[in-house]
């Protein structure tokens, strides 16, 4: 089966053709509008992506297009491709060219621009250093920075989340484990925390439950339970915390010492402040409770709260970033 036959050519075709090796789960999930490749004069690739135009996220007023599943052997095809993809956007109407992201924030995006010493981790997206350099000389410049920092600090206290945990403890706030028995309903709660923490977030765009579920259950397999908490308040779900063990270490032949975690959402209700410091701090007395030696907070937007929560414990160790271009 030919899943690229109904992907409409490019504006301006050149010696651009399908790329057939693309992941298939990406091609036939990620529902991208086109799917383009340079070739040499032999017709090796040498370059590809995926392009959004359809339904992609918001950004102020900017009607967004999005660049993803980037790869290139070299520079110069990486940069004339990527001209090549901003000037199809810019036909279908788009006034702003974003990547790399594989169609929203909830797939893999970002490029790692500042690697430092620590090795990759479990669902962190990794790329050849050269890459962010491609996205650069086409033009394109950061719209949005990150880091990952670590702690081993795990018997710390902070005193800002201890007053926070009384006072939502006399509220009736109670913190359970994800219970993997029940694992689609769970993941129905999480959905919906999500969808009310991150609704107004930079370039959210809303995932159906089906898909969510489908993605999610993809990494029961990898889950401690015990790590992945959910808070209630009168039964009405108003926090999570995603942590999971970093399995990329047993692959290295190394023992789990390190947990991920990965994603805090709160519920935006002035009642909660402060959860998010109460779950981060619990998910270190969990991770310290089950041998684990230390945590790495993942991924987090500079700028956003987590990062004032993570930095009472943690030392940055890796940075990331998005970029954008005018059309």
């Amino acid at each position: 089966m030919n899943l690229l036959q109904n992907i409409p050519p490019p504006v301006d075709a050149g010696d651009w053709t399908p790329l057939p090796p693309f992941n298939e789960d990406d091609v036939s999930e990620h529902g991208a509008d086109a799917h383009r490749v340079s070739v040499n004069a032999w017709g090796n690739p040498t370059a590809r992506c995926s392009l959004w135009w359809r339904s992609t996220p918001r950004l102020a007023n900017e009607r967004l297009g999005v660049i993803g599943h980037y790869a290139a052997s070299n520079a110069e095809a990486g940069m004339n491709l990527l001209k090549q993809g901003c000037a199809e956007l810019a036909a279908n109407g788009c006034t702003q060219a974003v990547g790399p992201m594989d169609g929203n924030t909830w797939r893999r995006y970002r490029f790692v621009t500042g690697r430092g010493s620590e090795a990759a981790f479990f669902l962190e997206p990794d790329n050849p250093p050269e890459w962010p350099q491609h996205f650069e000389e086409a033009g394109f410049n950061p719209v949005a920075h990150y880091h990952s920092a670590v702690t081993d600090r795990l018997d710390y206290e902070d005193s800002k989340a201890c007053l926070a945990e009384e006072r939502l403890v006399r509220l009736g706030v109670n913190l359970r484990a994800l219970d993997v028995s029940r694992l689609d309903e769970e993941l129905g709660t999480v959905h919906q925390i999500i969808c009310d923490s991150f609704r107004n977030g930079f370039l959210y765009q809303p995932m159906s439950l089906p898909a969510f579920r489908s993605d999610y259950q993809q990494i029961q397999p990898f889950l401690r339970p015990e790590l992945v908490l959910i808070a209630t308040h009168q039964v009405r779900p108003v926090g999570f915390a995603f942590t999971v063990p970093d399995l990329f270490q047993s692959r290295r032949g190394q023992p789990i010492d390190t947990v991920i975690l990965k994603t805090v959402g709160i519920v935006p209700d002035p009642a909660y402040a402060g959860l998010g410091r109460y779950l981060v701090q619990q998910t270190h007395r969990l991770a310290r409770a089950l041998g684990y030696r230390r945590v790495i907070h993942a991924l987090m937007r500079e700028g956003n709260v987590s990062l004032n929560i993570s930095a009472r414990y943690a030392r940055p160790f890796r940075r990331y970033t998005l970029f954008a271009k005018p059309l």
